[in-house]
């Protein structure tokens, strides 16, 4: 059997405390990490339970950093040579398609790392509070759907521009 690479990967990462297991939206945990899986159901007594244990309120992205993160990343995948296909910043999470030649974890790691810098650094000129500047703003982790072919990256494209 020959091995290929992916054409590309769909990158998924979640901001600190907004998206906990057992919500509505359905989400991972190492019984339910395997492509294909489904979700874990809703189960708000555990959502709530993970609520209890956040050590600060969840953080929300304002428009600002919103692109500011975006812009970050592109020119993260521009210093790695990356290929970025598409990148959408929300709220509470953030949607990247790039072909790269590392493995998911480590784009996630890398991408987050600069957007991170970027908005500490935003944060350090417009506050006071340097404590606040230092807080995490991801989950650990995230996903890396593998994309095999073309089709399969422009539907992601298509997700990531739309949904």
């Amino acid at each position: 059997m020959m091995y290929s690479d992916p054409l590309a990967f769909l990158l998924t990462f979640t901001t600190y405390g907004t998206w906990l297991h057992g919500s509505a939206k359905g989400s991972v945990d190492a019984q339910h990490n395997r492509y294909g899986d489904d979700f874990i159901e809703e189960d708000t007594d555990w959502e709530r339970r993970e609520f209890s244990k956040l050590k600060r309120p969840p953080v929300y992205l304002s428009e600002q950093q919103r692109t500011l993160i975006e812009s970050a990343m592109r020119e993260a995948c521009e210093f790695r040579q990356w290929f970025l296909h598409e990148i959408n910043a929300r709220t509470n999470h953030v949607h990247v398609v790039v072909t790269a030649d590392e493995n998911p974890k480590k784009i996630i790691e890398k991408l987050k790392t600069r957007a991170t810098m970027a908005i500490r650094h935003q944060s350090h000129h417009q506050s006071r509070n340097r404590k606040v500047a230092n807080l995490p703003l991801w989950t650990r982790g995230g996903s890396g759907r593998y994309l095999w072919n073309e089709e399969a990256v422009q539907a992601a494209c298509k997700y990531v521009r739309e949904q």
